[in-house]
């Protein structure tokens, strides 16, 4: 028993008009203005992973950390601008759809990726800075008074 008369466990009665955990809250549609935020996200990845792919053959070493650099420049901008780590996803998304599409071989037997060193760093390197990106990107966070939960 505390002073108060009450028993030191917490049970769920003293939480009622406060808000639930954020993983318990249900899943709600993005707003407009958010969804056309991720799809020219998602664009703007696609448009990176391209000139990436450009740029890391074109002119190495100096190229690879050009192409890195301004992917990550992309991922984490994107998670600060969102708010969300779907911020440092979507750009993440379209870099990988380009860099995939832009592997493949062509019927005449034409790629923009060669067998050296330098391509795998790229491919390798950019899925690491997007793994790193999403995961520092900000998450959800609780509002003021729940913050602190003795108060």
């Amino acid at each position: 028993m505390t002073a108060s008369g009450t028993s030191g466990t917490s049970g769920t009665s003293g939480t009622s008009g406060r808000r639930g955990d954020a993983l318990a809250q249900p899943l709600r549609t993005p707003s407009l203005g958010r969804a056309a935020a991720y799809t020219g996200l998602f664009v703007l990845g696609a448009v990176v992973g391209t000139a990436g792919t450009l740029v890391q053959a074109g002119w190495f070493p100096g190229g690879l950390l050009l192409a890195v650099a301004g992917a990550a420049g992309l991922f984490l901008g994107g998670s600060r601008a969102t708010g969300s780590r779907a911020g440092a996803v979507a750009p993440a998304a379209g870099w990988m759809v380009a860099v995939v599409l832009l592997t493949a071989t062509r019927p005449e037997g034409d790629f923009l990726f060669g067998a050296g060193l330098g391509s795998y760093l790229f491919l390798l390197g950019g899925m690491a800075v997007a793994v790193i990106c999403a995961t520092l990107g900000l998450g959800r966070q609780p509002d003021g008074s729940a913050v602190r939960l003795g108060k």
